[in-house]
Formats: structure tokens, C-alpha cells, sequence
């Protein structure tokens, strides 16, 4: 568990460095983080590595109608996600 923790840890200032990086909003950085975190915890804290589109789908499928979060927020994790699998793990 601890290593976990550290390495989802780790992830995250791996997150918040890139957007440093590119120069990207502090409230862009708040969002991303906040909802990369919370695809890993809604997928039992795995790794994004080790997942792809099945789980994306999945999370995003979730947040529409278990959620029933508007089509904003959805959009605001699709790019979250986005951001993670092309410009950190990518």
C-alpha cells in the first residue's frame, strides 16, 4: 500500500511538472491532478499504465451516468485523461 501511495505519488509530480512546463494554468494543473486521481482511485488505485481505453471508457461512462455529471465535466476528464496518456506516459 505504501509503495502505491508513492508511486501514484509520483505520478502526480510528474503531472504537475509537464503542465509546469508547458506553461499550462494553475487552475488547468488543480483540475488535471484532481481528476487523474480520481480515475486511479475509481479503478482501485491501479496504475494508468496498466490500463487503456477500456478503462477510460469505462471511468468516463461512470462520471455520465452514475454521476450524471454534465457533459463539462465529463469533457474536463476525457482531456485530463488525455493529457496523461499522450503527454506523461505517452
Amino acid at each position: 500500500e505504501p509503495q502505491l501511495r508513492m508511486a501514484t505519488q509520483n505520478l502526480l509530480d510528474q503531472v504537475r511538472h509537464i503542465i509546469r512546463m508547458k506553461h499550462y494554468s494553475p487552475k488547468t494543473e488543480k483540475s488535471y491532478v484532481g481528476w487523474i486521481k480520481r480515475y486511479v482511485l475509481y479503478q482501485n488505485k491501479k496504475h494508468p499504465k496498466e490500463m487503456g481505453a477500456q478503462e477510460i471508457e469505462q471511468y468516463l461512462s461512470y462520471l455520465a451516468t452514475e454521476k450524471q455529471s454534465s457533459g463539462l465535466y465529463a469533457e474536463q476528464a476525457f482531456n485530463a485523461l488525455l493529457f496523461l496518456y499522450k503527454s506523461v506516459l505517452g
